[in-house]
């Protein structure tokens, strides 16, 4: 394998472990070339089987973790949550798109992936991918998904005054 830093062709491997999740492999390498010795990690994973993701006009596209992790880190910019966790989230969810569609996953599954997830990870993550992958057009609209994640219920925006209508007491 060629060395990250100085480009030599020749590393030798020091220590190797499976991943946490038992389908990659981590190595620590060291590179041989003399002047650089530098040391790095690798990991190694199974080649999967071609996925292919089905969008709403029918065209398809390859699956892409990195599309998937940049979706899941996009909505949890700024928020308290590690990078490990985001990655133990794509790799959750594209262990069960493997498992459950062989050749080819519709991309609301995805979505609707995405938001299961985010739902139980993070609030402020869920509604802000929500908003964007379920296209809120209005801030109402985006009320009655944030009074739905916290419990009361869609029904709770009835009682809200809103400016442009009278009030009915």
């Amino acid at each position: 394998m060629r060395c990250p830093y100085c480009g030599a062709d020749n590393t030798r491997v020091i220590e190797s472990r499976p991943g946490e999740d038992g389908t990659t492999i981590r190595r620590r390498r060291e590179c041989i070339h003399e002047a650089c010795g530098r040391r790095f990690t690798t990991y190694e994973r199974v080649e999967q089987r071609p996925l292919m993701v089905v969008k709403k006009d029918q065209k398809r596209e390859e699956f892409s973790r990195d599309k998937l992790y940049r979706g899941i880190m996009k909505a949890c910019e700024k928020r308290p949550i590690a990078a490990e966790t985001l990655e133990a989230v794509c790799d959750e969810i594209e262990r069960k798109l493997r498992l459950e569609y062989e050749r080819e996953v519709p991309s609301s599954v995805i979505g609707e992936r995405v938001m299961e997830a985010l739902r139980e990870l993070d609030g402020v993550a869920y509604v802000r991918f929500a908003s964007v992958y379920r296209e809120f057009r209005d801030v109402e609209t985006l009320l009655k998904e944030v009074l739905a994640l916290i419990g009361e219920g869609a029904r709770a925006v009835d009682r809200i005054p809103r400016p442009d209508k009278p009030s009915e007491e």
